[in-house]
């Protein structure tokens, strides 16, 4: 892992503490112990079937609709979201669970593109034109009907941001309680030395915004429909 150069460190520090009107502490501090941690309590007994029921009303909620199937019904599923759609033209990450989940005769279509072959920025142009765009969620959030997408080489966050409709591709291990779990996940991974991703997205269904007079629209930064697809992959 890539470690990098820290600049004018402890004239930065020294003035945190000079604003707050104390000399610097240098040893013995040591990471809280909080009494009471609510944040690991929320959901924490509930079975997969539980969390997936919260899912669904939570998707009512954000305007995402939401479809049930198999690992082996999952290409006619995709399919009959693009007709619902109306999409002609897909993009998707270049991700071995495609192949993983027998998609590979998806990704072999005309009329789809895989994030990463064309040559550099031309990727960000083919999501743009894209009617749809394809990921698998690395976390699902139960409580907040949000997937997490962790972006990398292959997995360009121009998918799931610049077509018009969305597909989020949810194997049931994927899901968990609440944010609590996935920042923890991504903390071990962290301390553990491994590369995390620069960027890591949360998606909670289509784009919405309700910043003038709290009259919501939905669609104004990205795409304007959302379907999560949930299939069991235990």
């Amino acid at each position: 892992m890539t470690k990098g150069t820290m600049y004018n460190r402890e004239a930065f520090l020294n003035n945190i503490a000079a604003k707050l009107g104390r000399e610097r502490k240098r040893s013995g501090v040591t990471r809280p112990i909080y009494e009471t941690q609510p944040q690991w309590d929320v959901m924490a007994d509930y079975s997969t079937d539980q969390l997936v029921d919260v899912l669904k009303k939570q998707c009512e909620v954000i305007h995402t609709d939401v479809e049930e199937t198999t690992m082996e019904k999952l290409p006619i599923v995709i399919d009959s979201v693009l007709k619902k759609y109306g999409a002609e033209k897909a993009v998707v990450w270049d991700d071995p669970r495609f192949s993983a989940f027998g998609l590979d005769s998806f990704l072999v279509r005309e009329d789809v593109d895989i994030w990463g072959e064309a040559p550099g920025r031309e990727n960000i142009r083919i999501s743009e034109q894209a009617d749809l765009g394809i990921t698998f969620a690395d976390y699902t959030l139960a409580e907040s009907g949000t997937v997490v997408l962790m972006n990398g080489v292959g997995k360009g966050q121009s998918v799931s941001l610049l077509p018009t409709y969305y597909i989020g591709l949810i194997p049931l291990s994927t899901i968990v309680p609440r944010m609590s779990q996935v920042t923890r996940s991504i903390h071990k991974e962290a301390e553990a030395g491994r590369r995390v991703p620069s960027c890591i997205n949360f998606i909670s269904g289509p784009s919405n915004s309700a910043d003038i007079e709290l009259d919501l629209v939905v669609g104004v930064h990205g795409p304007i429909r959302a379907t999560y697809i949930l299939f069991d992959d235990r």
